[in-house]
């Protein structure tokens, strides 16, 4: 795991609390519900949605790993479900999360090197963080350009972002304003924007191809004709995070490691309910 020192090199704001996560001076709104770190830590062990996303990140990170083999900054990382899998890897991580209860869990969980902040609050050296992540963070920035233009700026030359967004608008729903999103994504627009915003794309793909369907049927659809929701949200997001037994779990295991070798061998999926890019400063 990261040691101290590099923290204190990326930022000399940072005061490290009784708890051991370092915090910053002030705290700043998130579009973020506030239960919502709490409510994922219960499912995420058992979900096939996050582990599928984890082994698909890690994949890529493997393929374009940072070049100093500095740590990967995970903003927004929530409880640090990502930023464990990043770190049993084999990689060095940071974890960067403005949610006390997402550090707290994330300290848990057994990242050593949390940080209860933003970026902005955080107050990072430009041209310092060796790579980033942001996992599903950027649909929840209003002015994503600006956050992806701040992301520039603190990396080193020739740095990684990894990213991952959900995709495509015709799929929004009431799942996304409950979650505190502002858009969803294509791969062609997010690609758009990072290059505006002064970074090369290495990789970019779709995955998750199989979830487009049931979440217009069972999400888009019922949104537009208003229908009221038949479940509690944390009853509901257990259900749709729970993997099922049987046939349907063997042939979705199939799909999901079909889509991870796709990742591994680099080669790029042109449909799915997620995007996930590697992009350098």
């Amino acid at each position: 795991m990261t040691p101290v020192f590099e923290i204190r090199g990326v930022s000399s704001s940072l005061r490290k609390g009784e708890d051991g996560i370092w915090y910053s001076p002030e705290e700043a709104d998130i579009s973020y519900p506030a239960e919502g770190n709490d409510r994922c830590f219960t499912i995420e062990e058992q979900s096939f949605w996050f582990k599928h996303r984890n082994d698909c990140i890690i994949e890529v990170v493997s393929s374009f790993p940072p070049g100093d083999k500095g740590p990967i900054f995970d903003i927004g990382g929530g409880n640090g479900f990502v930023s464990l899998g990043i770190a049993n890897a084999g990689f060095d991580v940071v974890l960067v999360e403005p949610g006390r209860s997402g550090a707290t869990n994330a300290k848990k969980r057994g990242i050593d090197n949390v940080i209860c902040a933003t970026t902005q609050t955080a107050r990072f050296n430009e041209n310092s963080l060796s790579a980033v992540g942001l996992f599903d963070v950027l649909e929840h920035i209003e002015d994503d350009k600006a956050l992806l233009l701040s992301m520039h700026g603190l990396l080193r030359s020739d740095a990684p972002l990894y990213l991952t967004v959900p995709a495509y608008n015709f799929l929004w729903s009431n799942e996304d304003e409950s979650a505190g999103h502002f858009r969803r994504y294509t791969l062609n627009n997010v690609s758009l924007l990072l290059r505006s915003t002064g970074f090369k794309i290495l990789y970019a793909s779709y995955f998750f191809r199989f979830l487009p369907f049931p979440i217009f049927l069972l999400r888009t659809i019922p949104s537009q004709l208003g229908l009221p929701k038949s479940m509690p949200d944390n009853r509901k997001q257990e259900r749709d995070h729970a993997a099922s037994n049987g046939i349907a779990a063997r042939v979705l295991h199939r799909m999901l490691a079909t889509e991870v070798d796709n990742m591994r061998k680099k080669r790029t999926m042109c449909f799915g309910g997620s995007c996930l890019i590697v992009a350098k400063k």
